[in-house]
């Protein structure tokens, strides 16, 4: 195995997190991922590992190593080429992203370096939306505007609530319409027209932002603030998965 040059708690969890998964999965690949690879975390930042394994099922874990949180993607060629597949129907190239992006720790199978370059392809192509897929997005934005627009007047914070899905909608959509990738929620506005990003932050910022608020609502929901460990049970993949 080789290892990016990371601070030293990072690099530690990396190290304990690749041995944990040796010996755990038996995998003939590992790619570790993120702003920590990339050296840009951020303070809730965590370790993103794609697993690449020869036996025929799935799973995802979240375990801290060190203190440092990991979310760890464990998958077989087939189930990683559904995955980019469904990942470029829907504009969300995640496991693309990290296979493409990603620095390859353990590389112990031909098709480790195969799946990285299919990622980097796939990455490289664009999104494939069906006609289907725009209708439906187009008309799930304009059912959450109207929507929100019918409580405005009765009810301004379910209104709110509904508005601010509509608008998070429609700003998807604007990638869709010009085929282009979804980003991830936190870079959202950053690829987006000066003048609509411009407007869309205008229409967030007018809902301040109450970070201790939704943290006593999570405490009474979701009793977490943030990570927390969560192990996935195995999916077993069927001979009809098994295609590569």
């Amino acid at each position: 195995m080789r290892f990016p040059e990371l601070p030293a708690p990072f690099d530690a969890a990396l190290r304990g997190a690749a041995a944990w998964i040796v010996e755990r999965y038996d995998p003939v690949g590992i790619v570790a991922a993120g702003s920590i690879v990339r050296g840009e975390p951020d303070a809730s930042s965590d370790l993103d590992l794609y697993v690449l394994h020869r036996a025929p099922f799935r799973q995802r874990v979240q375990r801290g190593f060190g203190g440092v949180p990991a979310e760890i993607f464990v998958n077989n060629r087939a189930s990683v080429e559904r995955f980019l597949e469904d990942e470029r129907a829907e504009g969300t190239p995640i496991t693309a992203h990290m296979l493409a992006t990603g620095f390859t720790v353990l590389d112990e199978d031909p098709m480790v370096e195969e799946l990285r370059e299919l990622g980097r392809a796939q990455l490289a192509a664009g999104p494939a939306y069906t006609e289907k897929t725009r209708v439906f997005r187009r008309y799930a934005a304009a059912s959450a505007l109207e929507d929100g627009a019918d409580r405005a007047a009765r009810d301004p914070a379910t209104a709110a609530m509904i508005l601010g899905r509509a608008v998070t909608a429609m700003l998807e959509y604007a990638y869709v319409k010009e085929n282009r990738w979804i980003p991830r929620a936190k870079d959202l506005l950053a690829g987006l027209d000066p003048a609509l990003a411009a407007d869309a932050r205008r229409f967030f910022e007018a809902a301040r932002a109450d970070v201790d608020l939704a943290r006593r609502i999570a405490d009474r929901t979701i009793g977490v603030h943030g990570f927390f460990a969560w192990e996935g049970e195995r999916e077993d993949l069927s001979p009809s998965d098994e295609r590569g």
